[in-house]
């Protein structure tokens, strides 16, 4: 039988990334999301729900989010699907919880600057990818040397 698991979010941090690290040095990050929906009902009337969802990042994506993300901050996550179950200490019960692992993440919006007293101006969607296997820093692209032509110079 054929499964598929895969998750694609975009919504606002509902909370500041919290990460951590385990004994071995992986590091671990824990994000909130609201993803808000927009219908309308029969009467034409508009309504709105909001789904809060878990998100948990391993190892340098963990890293990235805990830099770059804060509260409110507009993020795309893709992933997958996972169930913890755990005995409650306390009640004795079986728990469970679904919550999204992100594979993928792309920063939306603008980048924090200061001359603009946090916000930029760039508009969302010029951001930034990672996942999970990306080893790219949040440095720009290299220019090319005095030597090379840029595009742009290029008369034909």
């Amino acid at each position: 039988m054929a499964s598929f698991n895969k998750v694609i979010l975009l919504g606002n941090l509902t909370r500041d990334p919290e990460v951590r690290y385990t004994p071995k040095g992986s590091a671990v990050c824990d994000l909130g999301l609201a993803v808000n929906r927009q219908y309308s009902l029969d009467n034409g009337e508009k309504r709105e729900e909001v789904t809060y969802v878990d998100v948990v990042l391993w190892a340098r994506l963990a890293e990235i989010a805990g830099e770059y993300l804060k509260k409110g901050r507009p993020v795309f996550i893709e992933g997958r699907l996972q169930l913890d179950s755990w005995d409650d200490k306390q009640s004795g019960q079986k728990r469970s919880k679904l919550r999204v692992v992100g594979e993928t993440m792309q920063l939306l919006g603008s980048r924090p600057s200061a001359a603009t007293g946090g916000e930029g101006e760039e508009s969302v969607g010029s951001g930034s990818s990672y996942s999970k296997s990306s080893s790219k820093s949040m440095s720009p692209p290299p220019r090319p040397s005095p030597s090379e032509p840029d595009d742009d110079e290029i008369p034909f």
